[in-house]
């Protein structure tokens, strides 16, 4: 039975090290960071996720699903914040389709609670991995706490340990590995909207909550104690920027001109903006995901996303439930197992890349256009009554189990045919008449 060591206990590490041990393999784990199942969480470093039907179920394969819904809160639908306070809402999927709002923190502490129910699985903490000698597969760690280097080999090693992964490092310096980095120009920040006295939420708590407004935005995601997640995303340098808004009376003003229904929401507001960080995104692309037969880059070492489609994590997941499948499939023979899940994988990796920043236009932009609202109605109203024909791309990406890649095509179709929809006469006045439903069939 193969040893496995696993890079990284973040989510798609604890999670891969769960589905491992189910399948009767010793597992180690190596963390750089201390044991989070002890630590109190901070709020002001991370985005809350949203977890959809990729990640369920991954979840449900580690029969964990139960486990995380007791800390999830559905969100059904979109409600856009207009500058002038008005609200309007646009649903997610069909009626009972939601999106979970998860906190990141929270979610990880859960996940290695769960991993200690299986003796198989050990964890190293405070190791940084420095190395892997790939000729032996023996990872090579300094051990902060006790200012000692430590060498261990495997013979598998999944690489879980994120965007800057010092596994996927040292397979860039391998022949044929191909290897892009890209920075968004925009990065972002953690805010709060804290409960009410009595603990209640102050919005819709199964609602995402958005503040479109062009060249940027702001998100409220609810949590369990009654508070709000707010993240604000915004350019790092420019007119309007992080670098340029960066005085308490500037913060106010700023606000209090862009969302003007969130300020009194926000009685922290200032101290927040100030406290919590401001984080880049970056985005990851590499090819091949594995090093022979040896080592495999899983989640974000693999392709880090930027937030926008709510898939990191989701993506990740599946990408844990793509290699248990392929693992059974061949009967637990590794023999250019990893390989063939790497071309397998890949070009999906590639597409919610893609689909990620189509979908922050979509949300900071769109989400307040008449006509891209109107759109969105007339595919919905033509997916219910043919859903065997039309399923729309949010749908796709996010309540299905369609390959990220084969989404791209079926939207670029869906487009195609959705332009000349909207040129039809009196569009916006005759949207739901039949003659619509007929000319899109006739599209499809």
């Amino acid at each position: 039975m193969e040893k496995i060591g696993i890079v990284g206990s973040g989510l798609v590490g604890s999670l891969q090290a769960i589905l491992m041990a189910k399948k009767g393999y010793d597992v180690t784990v190596f963390e750089n960071r201390p044991d989070l199942r002890k630590a109190k969480l901070i709020a002001g470093k991370s985005i809350n996720l949203a977890m959809s039907d990729r990640g369920w179920r991954a979840l449900q394969a580690a029969g964990i699903e139960g486990d995380i819904k007791e800390m999830a809160i559905p969100m059904y639908q979109r409600c856009m914040h207009a500058v002038d306070g008005s609200l309007s809402y646009q649903q997610y999927g069909k009626d009972g389709q939601a999106i979970y709002s998860v906190p990141r923190g929270g979610l990880n502490q859960k996940l290695m609670n769960l991993a200690d129910k299986y003796p198989s699985i050990k964890y190293n903490f405070n190791h940084k991995c420095k190395d892997i000698e790939l000729d032996s597969n023996t990872l090579i760690f300094e051990d902060t706490a006790n200012k000692q280097e430590v060498k261990e080999s495997f013979d598998k090693v999944f690489a879980t340990d994120g965007a800057f992964s010092a596994v996927r490092f040292r397979m860039q310096k391998t022949p044929m590995f191909d290897y892009s980095q890209k920075y968004l120009d925009h990065g972002y920040k953690e805010l709060i909207i804290p409960a009410n006295e009595d603990g209640t939420h102050k919005l819709d708590k199964n609602c995402l909550h958005i503040w479109p407004r062009g060249e940027f935005m702001m998100i409220a995601l609810a949590n369990m104690d009654g508070s709000f997640t707010c993240t604000l995303f915004f350019p790092m340098y420019g007119e309007k920027s992080f670098d340029t808004i960066n005085t308490r009376e500037k913060v106010a003003e700023f606000f209090n001109e862009t969302f003007t229904d969130a300020v009194p929401l926000m009685p922290t507001l200032l101290d927040d903006y100030f406290e919590n960080p401001t984080s880049a995104l970056v985005m990851v692309r590499c090819s091949p995901w594995n090093f022979e037969n040896k080592v495999l880059l899983l989640g974000d070492s693999a392709h880090a996303t930027v937030p926008f489609y709510g898939q990191g994590m989701n993506c990740g997941f599946e990408d844990c439930m793509i290699f248990q499948e392929m693992l059974d499939e061949a009967n637990g023979n590794w023999d250019g197992l990893l390989s063939a899940y790497s071309k397998t994988r890949v070009p999906d990796g590639n597409a919610i890349i893609d689909l990620s920043l189509m979908n922050y236009i979509e949300m900071r932009d769109l989400t307040a256009n008449k006509e891209f609202l109107l759109r969105k109605k007339i595919e919905a109203k033509f997916s219910n009554l043919y859903p065997e024909k039309w399923i729309p791309l949010y749908s796709q990406v996010t309540f299905s189990h369609i390959r990220y890649h084969k989404v791209i095509e079926n939207g670029k179709a869906q487009n195609a045919i959705m332009e000349q929809v909207m040129k039809m006469p009196d569009i916006e006045a005759n949207w739901d008449a039949q003659e619509v439903m007929d000319k899109m069939l006739e599209l499809v």
